[in-house]
């Protein structure tokens, strides 16, 4: 299957399974994909280098350009278009799954999180997975 361990929805379902995130809120979602799921350590918020993870995120997103539109699977997108996924970090943040439910190399994958990039010449597609 191409597209494992993704299990894609049909077309129809993809609104209801993606928003609209604003730049600062896309480059933040980017920045927590960096946690680690469960038991994080060290969340991006209270990291002693917390801007530099996120100025990471903000030159891999640049390569998108101004006019790029950013979607992700969270769920706090769906009434706003720029939350605080800083503030959240992984371990707060709930999302529309689209994983599938089977084993990877012996690793259950887990509570995913998702930004999509989309210029008029390129999809960026970025995925964070618990695993256990």
């Amino acid at each position: 299957m191409p597209a494992y361990p993704f299990g894609l929805p049909d077309a129809p379902e993809f609104p209801g399974r993606l928003y609209p995130l604003e730049a600062k809120a896309a480059v933040a979602a980017l920045a927590v994909m960096a946690e680690e799921r469960q038991s994080e350590p060290a969340p991006v918020r209270s990291r002693p280098d917390r801007d530099a993870v996120p100025a990471d995120a903000r030159t891999l997103l640049d390569r998108y350009g101004p006019a790029a539109r950013c979607w992700t699977n969270a769920t706090a997108a769906a009434c706003d278009p720029a939350p605080d996924f800083l503030a959240a970090g992984l371990q707060g943040t709930q999302s529309h799954g689209f994983v599938t439910c089977e084993y990877l190399n012996g690793l259950d994958l887990l509570e995913d999180l998702g930004l999509i990039a989309v210029t008029g010449d390129e999809v960026g597609v970025f995925w964070s997975f618990g695993a256990y």
